[in-house]
């Protein structure tokens, strides 16, 4: 258990040292042994089974054979072991054939795999996705299809887009038309991570598609729609391609067509994007949990080989670690403290997203909306941290970070499309400005509430970030349109102010060095915010 110990000793003190833990745990029947158990045997399936995938996955990569994708051989065991082990289904409710456990600890247990092989772990992630948005808003799909997505009998994507309208859902052109009673789909769909693999013979896509000429996204309506009809007969999708790209290379992303297929209504009509929000809620958490992975990677191999690097000092006597010289500590200080100020925040939105779900009382009235408020910052820096880090550790390596030989090249690759996928940073930063900030305050006004408290730098830095908050709303459209990602990172700042005591709690240098410099680093962007008021 040595490569993954240290990071379930982490993510359980992040979990502890979290407020809303306590909440979570009264509400689940959880504990705190319940959960080291769980993080536990996480490590011990990463180790045993996913870190011998990573280096496979990325140097076989997968290929398109006789109309399927093939992915990597050493897949298959890895996928029957972790359905074996109920990963897929760790939060999904028992009575479908899940484990009925907190979002927070399945995010610190995501966390796990996505240090050990990230490109596997896409799979995993967009199937369990999917069982919980079917399970929450279509019944009876769910009674047929989310017990096969638990045992890893069938796989799930997550369609959203095209060719021409990327990130822009209005513009979609896949159409989906009721005939004699059955829905059918005809479009295409680009960027599908797994969009077709040999893991599993059925797979069900989550597809937006248009249902009426209603502008922009009010005539979208969501759909389930297999790969395969209940018979095992064609349903009318291809995948087209399979991507080739910069990392990743273990997770096929495919387009795909479809031709009149056979298509499950989920939800209401033209009601499609917003219910798809319950997945890509998910998938956002799960980027800033793959970051986390990544990045926590990156600090491992980076201590490891600073301690045993030996170069420099006198030389009358034998080289020294390079862990002693300053600038290389410095430069590991400064990759843990970004850590771990993110593992605080992974825990900070699972819990937040768990009290939010279970609170029929109503004894957390705000958590949904200051889970609102925490997702895109989550994602943006979760995304950020882990590539910021894994380059950051190839610095530390130097001539040996930039080869195969060792793993950080290949977390760099794998890591920078974190900031791409499940909206850019620049898609986040206008939410959190535009939606977040001037047009619905609750969430905002949840978070400085939990920050009242804070004395000293942070306390400062929450001070200016307040007093920022109430000003935009009076700032013109364009001028804050320009300066939505310096206030993004206003906010992550404010975010790392509240976080970094916590952090205290079981790396205290971690803490010192991620408040530092924190209210110059807040006032590089918060003269930008102000210029545009």
């Amino acid at each position: 258990m040595g490569e993954t110990s240290d990071q379930q000793r982490r993510s359980l003190a992040a979990l502890a040292a979290t407020p809303g833990w306590a909440g979570v745990c009264a509400a689940s029947g959880m504990d705190d042994e319940t959960a080291a158990a769980v993080l536990s045997a996480a490590g011990q399936l990463a180790e045993g089974v996913m870190i011998p995938l990573d280096v496979t996955a990325d140097r076989e990569g997968c290929r398109m054979e006789g109309g399927r994708v093939r992915v990597p051989g050493a897949y298959h065991g890895a996928w029957a072991a972790y359905a074996a082990g109920g990963w897929i289904g760790l939060d999904l409710p028992e009575a479908l054939g899940g484990s009925g456990l907190p979002v927070s600890l399945q995010a610190m247990a995501a966390q796990i795999f996505d240090r050990s092989c990230p490109a596997f772990n896409m799979a995993t992630g967009a199937s369990r996705s999917g069982a919980v948005l079917l399970a929450e808003r279509a019944p009876d799909l769910a009674a047929e299809w989310v017990p096969a997505l638990i045992a890893g009998e069938r796989a799930a994507t997550i369609c959203i887009s095209e060719p021409g309208a990327g990130s822009d859902v209005g513009r979609l052109r896949t159409r989906a038309v009721r005939e004699d009673g059955v829905w059918r789909v005809t479009g295409q769909k680009i960027w599908i991570s797994f969009g077709d693999h040999d893991l599993v013979p059925r797979i069900g896509h989550c597809l937006l598609a248009r249902t009426s000429d209603q502008p922009g996204t009010r005539g979208i309506s969501l759909f389930l729609v297999p790969n395969l009809r209940a018979d095992g007969g064609d349903n009318g999708v291809t995948p087209v391609r399979i991507e080739e790209k910069m990392g990743l290379h273990g997770s096929p992303t495919c387009v795909l067509a479809f031709e009149g297929a056979e298509a499950h209504l989920i939800g209401e009509v033209d009601r499609g994007l917003p219910q798809l929000f319950t997945m890509i809620e998910l998938m956002r958490l799960q980027t800033g949990g793959q970051g986390l992975g990544l990045a926590t990677r990156a600090c491992d191999v980076a201590e490891a080989y600073a301690q045993e690097r030996a170069q420099g000092g006198d030389p009358r006597l034998p080289p020294v670690p390079i862990a002693r010289h300053p600038d290389v500590q410095r430069q590991l200080a400064q990759m843990r403290a970004r850590t771990e100020v993110l593992r605080a925040a992974v825990a900070e939105l699972g819990c937040t997203m768990d009290l939010a779900r279970a609170d029929p009382a109503g004894r957390y009235p705000d958590a949904g909306a200051y889970a609102a408020f925490l997702l895109p910052l989550i994602k943006a820096f979760g995304a950020e941290t882990g590539f910021d880090v894994a380059n950051r550790g190839i610095q530390v390596l130097g001539g040996a970070g930039y080869t195969a030989e060792w793993p950080l090249e290949r977390a760099a690759r794998d890591a920078r499309v974190l900031s791409i996928y499940e909206g850019t940073t620049g898609m986040q930063a206008l939410d959190f400005l535009e939606r977040r900030t001037v047009k619905d305050r609750a969430g905002l006004d949840a978070f400085l509430s939990r920050a009242e408290a804070l004395e000293g730098p942070g306390a400062e830095v929450i001070t200016r970030f307040a007093a920022l908050a109430r000003a935009l709303p009076g700032a013109l459209p364009d001028g804050r349109l320009w300066i939505a990602d310096d206030w993004l990172r206003c906010g992550w700042l404010a975010l790392t102010a509240l976080l970094a005591p916590r952090v205290a709690q079981w790396d205290a240098t971690a803490a010192e060095a991620a408040t530092a410099q924190i209210v110059e680093r807040f006032e590089v962007h918060a003269s930008a915010v102000r210029a545009a008021l």
